[in-house]
């Protein structure tokens, strides 16, 4: 029993490849409905973005709302189009983490900005008081 195991597994290592080889193939191909239903999720958030403009929304709301579009469309890119969702969690780090340190960067500087710019008022203006 255990001869004819080794036997089957000396003349079926190319039978072994085969089998691995398939299943890397299915594992790299999608369905295409995933993409149509991706596609249709960014047309969808594209028009809500132009309707933005359309409705002529102003101020914290319209930056809110464009911006929070963007990274809805951004994310589903990277996600399915780049194949993010299928890779390992140290190469979703490697590449979400930086841009995500940037953002808060530069939450810290818009936060700072105003301190910076009463300073400069203040010390710089022609009236001391």
């Amino acid at each position: 029993m255990a001869h004819a195991a080794k036997v089957g597994d000396a003349h079926g290592g190319h039978g072994a490849a085969a089998r691995a080889s398939v299943a890397h193939e299915e594992g790299q191909q999608h369905p295409i409905r995933l993409y149509l239903v991706v596609w249709v999720w960014l047309f969808i958030l594209s028009t809500f973005s132009y309707l933005v403009d359309f409705f002529h929304l102003q101020g914290m709301l319209r930056w809110s709302l464009i911006l929070l579009f963007m990274m809805l469309k951004a994310g589903l890119i990277v996600a399915v189009f780049m194949h993010m969702k299928w890779e390992r969690l140290a190469l979703g780090y490697a590449i979400l983490v930086p841009p995500l340190a940037v953002l808060i960067f530069v939450a810290i500087m818009v936060l700072e900005a105003d301190h910076t710019l009463l300073s400069r008022l203040q010390f710089f203006s022609p009236n001391p008081n």
